[in-house]
């Protein structure tokens, strides 16, 4: 091929070719540039996308690859092991006299003229707290002692005449069945003397009587008499008092619960609104049971304290006697139809249900009498949330 060399209108082609090529290069267009940037942008995105996709991925499969027991729940456990738990039992009750004795008129009655003492009073045996009038038993009195007067006068005459007759027997101017008579006269003169001193006494008794007196040393609870007020015979309680001021607490407990105590056993007593206690012992547990409360009656006694007045209301606080025994918190003894149960974690770490009976419940928890050692891991709380043979990672709490 034969070479030509380019013609004048040819190279200036060349040239305007080359001159348009370098401008489209270096200088770009705005459209150009915004597309060039809408495509860097996706591209971003997309590498981010797939960056996160890896690392979820990565997050997800971790799991699978750690151990079984890394995914446990940890559950808190005691070991209570065992100790000598005293029992208590709480019961309330009224508070009373313990021996009650009520004074009523034992005479005829009448207008009571004075009245001694007060509620609150302090009074000795044989202490007058009231009288009644007695103005005319006082007259009956006094002609009942004239009447003494004359039969001791007829006595002495019946005498004197058997002691003359008994001369004249001798000189037989008397007879001897005169004699008899005269001295049956005599016998019945004296006779007649024993009656009217024996009613004379009947009259005085009679009077005495209308003194209302204490039967007995002790604190005057009531006073239901007052001066001008006229009582009958046979009043029964003008005057209540407490035998020596002595108190009580009669304490209703349950039918089972009354099982545990006995005569001897202490007890505090706090009066309802009052922060004192009041240490007494159970002297008396009443032999019946309330039909419908089932609970029976305790007789707390307490030594005489201002605080305690009869009628309040108290509550008493019962020392049932000692076991030894495990004692768990209320939250880790749970109950359903079949009874009482706990959890406990084995040795594997499993939870396992666990029948115990429940004995006394006091402020630190409840005794398990039967069913525990006391050197098992039980689960404390969250047991109703557990099903056995779940695996758990146990944490023992400390005492």
């Amino acid at each position: 091929m034969n070479y030509q060399p380019p013609t004048g209108h040819e190279e200036d082609g060349r040239r305007m070719t080359q001159s348009y090529t370098t401008t489209t290069v270096d200088q770009p267009s705005d459209g150009n540039r915004t597309r060039n940037i809408v495509i860097a942008v996706i591209l971003a995105l997309v590498i981010a996308l797939v960056a996160g996709w890896f690392a979820l991925s990565a997050t997800t499969e971790a799991p699978e690859k750690a151990g079984a027991g890394d995914q446990a729940p940890e559950i808190t456990v005691i070991q209570p092991g065992s100790g000598t738990i005293e029992g208590t039992i709480t019961a309330t009750g009224t508070i009373a006299a313990r021996r009650s004795l009520p004074v009523g008129v034992v005479g005829e009655g009448g207008r009571v003229v004075s009245v001694n003492v007060e509620q609150g009073q302090w009074v000795r045996a044989g202490q007058v707290l009231a009288s009644i009038d007695r103005s005319v038993q006082n007259q009956q009195a006094r002609a009942q002692a004239a009447q003494i007067q004359v039969a001791r006068a007829d006595a002495e005459l019946a005498q004197n005449n058997l002691d003359r007759a008994l001369q004249l027997v001798e000189r037989g101017f008397v007879s001897t069945a005169d004699v008899d008579r005269l001295t049956a006269t005599r016998d019945a003169a004296r006779a007649r003397v024993d009656v009217a001193q024996a009613q004379l006494g009947e009259l005085r008794e009679r009077n005495a009587r209308l003194s209302i007196v204490a039967p007995a040393a002790g604190l005057v609870l009531e006073r239901n008499i007052e001066p001008g007020q006229t009582v009958s015979a046979g009043i029964a309680s003008a005057f209540v008092i407490a035998q020596g001021g002595q108190m009580e607490l009669r304490a209703r407990v349950g039918e089972a619960d009354l099982q545990q105590l006995g005569v001897g056993v202490a007890a505090e007593v706090s009066p309802v609104g009052s922060s004192e206690r009041y240490t007494g012992q159970i002297w008396q547990i009443e032999p019946t049971v309330d039909e419908q409360s089932r609970q029976g009656t305790a007789r707390i006694a307490l030594a005489y304290r201002p605080g305690l007045r009869p009628g309040g209301f108290a509550t008493a606080t019962i020392r049932s006697g000692t076991t030894v025994a495990p004692l768990l918190p209320e939250s880790a003894v749970l109950a359903d139809d079949n009874g009482s149960y706990v959890y406990i974690v084995d040795k594997a770490n499993t939870v396992q249900r666990r029948p115990v009976e429940t004995g006394m419940i006091t402020g630190q928890g409840i005794a398990i009498t039967k069913g525990l050692t006391g050197n098992e891991r039980i689960v404390l709380t969250a047991g109703g949330f557990l099903n056995p043979g779940e695996r758990v990672n146990p944490v023992i709490r400390k005492k």
